[in-house]
């Protein structure tokens, strides 16, 4: 069961942070690169309690979906989304948002489980990890860029 935890430090609220990280249209724009789509569920905005996405892109030269559900949501300071259906046997990705002396500090607990048994626990030791690693690094650095700037504005409150 690997675990991938990332912190980030953002200059701006712990509202704009959440609300961010919560955004369909911010994850579409720190995902070009694979060229993801929110094809059912909540598909633009931001995703809530309860709420599910089904997201379509392109990994390791495949077309993937993947449904998520948001399981866990106390605004401005914590959400969980859960694979619903999807390539892995399971995840868990938990958000957290803390007040911090210059913004924010952000955390996420990024929990899963590789498919395909022992083929998979190697494929995931080989390059899975380091590559979802750096899918999260790509979009909280998306993140940080738009909450320290003014281009959360034209995003949240268009």
């Amino acid at each position: 069961m690997p675990v991938i935890e990332l912190t980030e430090v953002i200059r701006a609220p712990v509202e704009i942070c959440f609300d961010l990280s919560r955004s369909i249209d911010l994850h579409l724009i720190s995902t070009e690169h694979t060229n993801e789509k929110a094809i059912a569920g909540v598909t633009s905005g931001l995703i809530g309690l309860d709420e599910s996405v089904t997201w379509q892109a392109r990994h390791f030269g495949i077309t993937q979906r993947l449904t998520t559900r948001i399981t866990a949501f106390e605004p401005p300071h914590f959400f969980a989304d859960e694979m619903q259906r999807g390539i892995f046997k399971r995840f868990r990705h938990e958000h957290f948002f803390e007040e911090f002396n210059i913004g924010t500090r952000m955390r996420d607990v990024f929990d899963y489980d590789s498919p395909f048994g022992p083929l998979g626990k190697l494929v995931d030791f080989i390059i899975l990890k380091k590559y979802m690693t750096r899918l999260l690094v790509l979009r909280n650095e998306v993140i940080r860029n738009f909450a320290e700037s003014d281009k959360w504005k034209d995003l949240l409150n268009g």
